[in-house]
């Protein structure tokens, strides 16, 4: 059985996006871009509902690629279980009041025992200084916390020699 990976907005923005003149980002939407070919092989891939609300939201063309490539992946909904985690999350500061839609995203994937949250938001979610809290959280609500990295670190060549 394929672990199961939720695959988080800014994972999709960069994989449809116009290539960045920032190099960094550009290097991001490079390292997407190739992750996204073996993706599916090695994971069960879903998102979630709030994935395509903020999938849809902006420019009509880019909303119609990013929606494109959610439209193959399985989504999730937002239960009252995951709402309670996410309201427990911004309790207990692992993530900013300002950042709800962020502690949906993490409830939403610990509640449906996801193993994997992808994404490329390193302020609130791929980040070394939340961490604990979050499992912390997460544990204490009796929920497995997902592994939160970026597609780099979930990269086959990460683990070539």
């Amino acid at each position: 059985m394929k672990p199961k990976l939720y695959l988080e907005t800014t994972v999709v923005s960069y994989l449809t996006a116009w290539p960045s003149r920032d190099i960094v980002i550009a290097a991001h939407q490079q390292i997407a871009k190739e992750w996204w070919k073996s993706c599916s092989d090695r994971f069960e891939v879903v998102a979630s509902i709030l994935v395509l609300q903020e999938a849809s939201a902006g420019d009509e063309a880019a909303a119609r690629d990013r929606v494109a490539i959610l439209d193959q992946i399985p989504l999730l909904g937002e239960s009252n279980e995951a709402l309670e985690l996410a309201q427990q999350l911004i309790d207990a500061a692992a993530i900013p009041q300002k950042a709800v839609d962020d502690a949906v995203h993490l409830a939403i994937a610990a509640t449906n025992g996801v193993d994997y949250l992808v994404t490329w938001n390193c302020r609130h979610l791929a980040n070394a200084t939340t961490r604990r809290t979050i499992e912390a959280v997460c544990r204490a609500a009796g929920y497995q916390p997902p592994i939160i990295c970026t597609p780099e670190e979930l990269s086959e060549d990460h683990f070539d020699d």
